[in-house]
């Protein structure tokens, strides 16, 4: 069942929906979004069990691909842009393999539509689910007991953007850790699935990230057969931010020629 997500919306023109990955929020493509709103009307969202959004313990692609048709409807519009990093990136596909009429064009930041081993994230979930449960007073106690799970200061400085203060005073998250544990494992790991686009599609790819390898070539050409693969040089995972201008401009150009 879909959930109304939270969002917000920026420019006008050809609508774009923008989807952030796992453990984050409608901030994270903010940089993108701010570039592609002179052009454009951008609709940056907080997936499902992710910011302001509803919480669930359904939380797997096709329901969250529901949630963006959702969206859809309740905007009136017929069709969109669909940009996704991560896990943003496979409701992304999800969307297009399944509602192929709602999409115009479609960008994925740095995940290809393969299943993936569920050991990228146990030290994240187990260093949230700490926090969560501590409810810490400060953020500096909320990055020392993060830092027992995840050695990256700046992936560390990623997820306590998650941080909200309670009217007790100490810090929550703004992240349903039961939802997405719940399903972590068995569902959100997993393959888009659905029948092939053939609309455009562009897959940008980290060059130091292991996210999108040369064997996942064949399974992106055969659900995406009209798909153009980028390579941003001296990234990882995280590009959008560690490059944000070649990033931009990369999904700018591509856009502009839809």
């Amino acid at each position: 069942m879909a959930v109304k997500l939270n969002y917000s919306i920026q420019g006008s023109g050809q609508p774009v929906i923008l989807m952030h990955g796992m453990f984050g929020s409608l901030s994270n493509l903010g940089l993108l979004g701010r570039a592609l709103s002179d052009s454009y009307s951008v609709i940056s969202v907080d997936m499902r069990n992710h910011g302001e959004s509803p919480h669930s313990l359904e939380m797997d692609y096709p329901s969250m691909a529901n949630d963006i048709i959702e969206l859809m409807n309740n905007l009136k519009l017929d069709q969109a842009d669909l940009i996704g990093h991560s896990m943003g990136g496979k409701v992304a596909m999800q969307v297009a393999l399944t509602h192929p009429e709602r999409v115009n064009a479609m960008v994925v930041a740095d995940i290809a539509p393969v299943d993936y081993k569920p050991d990228r994230h146990g030290g994240v979930l187990e260093g949230l689910t700490s926090l969560a449960t501590t409810r810490p007073t400060s953020r500096k106690e909320a990055d020392q007991l993060l830092a027992a799970y995840v050695d990256e200061p700046s992936v560390r400085a990623f997820l306590l953007k998650n941080l909200v203060r309670a009217e007790d005073g100490r810090f929550d998250l703004r992240l349903y850790m039961e939802g997405i544990i719940t399903n972590y494992y068995d569902k959100l790991t997993l393959a888009p699935t659905g029948e092939p686009f053939s609309g455009p599609a562009l897959f940008i790819k980290g060059e130091d990230s292991a996210y999108i390898q040369d064997k996942h070539r064949s399974e992106v050409l055969r659900l995406f057969p009209n798909t153009k693969l980028k390579v941003i040089a001296n990234t990882g995972h995280w590009l959008h931010a560690e490059k944000p201008e070649t990033f931009n401009k990369t999904v700018s150009v591509f856009l502009n020629d839809q």
